[in-house]
């Protein structure tokens, strides 16, 4: 069992360079508490995500941190030139002395990607394009491509990826046909889903891993993310907890909510924190209480992997550098 982090870099209450430094900050704590992996969204205009360009942020993380591994989860790929992309891969990969995952996938707001003028009924072609086009990129000297939204005739790859033949891949999903495709392309994954889903798609991925001739002890990480607050009791944390959910909660909401448009997800997030925690998909208690809830989850979702997010609404930043420094030293040695 390893244990990551999922950050929105949703917004906190400061101004944008102060919240940015706080992330910072946190995320030096993280690296020193010896968490495997720090996954960042992406989101555009929105207060939900304020790392809107992930590789700007990560290089900025990379300096800050020697041992953690990070990435975003996901690059929207309909949103980039694949081989502009490419070369920021292979950058941040060789900036960060080999500690660079992929994550890649379409995008979840159709809002936000028609900002950037990409029709809905595109998001999914051009996420399958730009994928074969980066990965091509990534493993040859010269790129040549010729597809519905790119073309190119012997691009020169002049920069090459320090992870050959490139840097580990990341996907999230809740669809059982994505978690299959996972498999297949031995990349890791994350999902967001209820327990019974979260076994349902861990199920298939452990089946076609096997399918396709692989050992199941060399099995990738297959992780569910969950909001995740510990303190010294289980009311000190609840009441960190509730607060900032409700923060989270509104950025999360607010792009839906002033289009007019019917709240996505709310079976996963509900509007209240107790809801949240009825339904399993959050947990906010004492080392002791997080242990057993952790413990409790492995075993429900047949996982391999915890992506927590500590971090979320305005969690004061020494609450949430003080929630990963107990899960470090009293919740993670239950795995060891």
């Amino acid at each position: 069992m390893k244990f990551g982090v999922f950050d929105h870099v949703d917004a906190s209450g400061p101004d944008l360079g102060r919240h940015l430094e706080n992330r910072l900050k946190i995320v030096e704590a993280y690296d020193r508490c010896g968490i495997h992996a720090y996954h960042v969204a992406e989101h555009h205009a929105t207060p939900l995500g304020y790392a809107s360009s992930p590789s700007v942020y990560l290089s900025a993380v990379i300096q800050r941190t020697k041992r953690i591994r990070i990435g975003p989860l996901i690059y929207i790929l309909p949103l980039y030139h694949p081989l502009r992309l490419a070369e920021e891969i292979c950058m941040l990969d060789h900036m960060s002395n080999g500690r660079f995952m992929m994550g890649i996938g379409r995008g979840a707001s159709p809002i936000e990607a028609g900002f950037y003028g990409v029709p809905m009924e595109e998001q999914q072609r051009r996420y399958f394009e730009a994928t074969e086009v980066i990965l091509k990129a990534l493993q040859s000297e010269t790129l040549t491509h010729k597809g519905e939204f790119f073309e190119f005739t012997d691009v020169p790859m002049t920069m090459r990826p320090l992870q050959q033949p490139y840097p580990e891949l990341w996907y999230a999903s809740r669809a059982p046909d994505s978690f299959a495709w996972a498999a297949r392309a031995g990349a890791n994954t994350v999902t967001l889903a209820h327990d019974d889903q979260v076994k349902a798609l861990t199920d298939i991925f452990r089946q076609t891993w096997v399918e396709e001739g692989n050992d199941i002890a060399d099995l990738p990480l297959v992780g569910v993310s969950r909001h995740v607050v510990v303190a010294e009791t289980d009311a000190e944390a609840k009441d960190l907890a509730a607060s900032a959910y409700e923060k989270w909660r509104a950025s999360f909401a607010k792009l839906w909510v002033d289009a007019g448009r019917a709240v996505p997800m709310t079976d996963l997030y509900p509007e209240s924190w107790e809801q949240l925690e009825a339904s399993k998909n959050g947990i906010a208690g004492s080392p002791e209480t997080v242990r057993d809830y952790v413990l409790a989850e492995a075993e429900r979702c047949g996982t391999n992997y915890l992506v927590s997010w500590f971090a979320f609404g305005d969690l004061p930043v020494d609450a949430v550098i003080r929630s990963v420094e107990l899960f470090s030293d009293r919740v993670m040695p239950a795995f060891d």
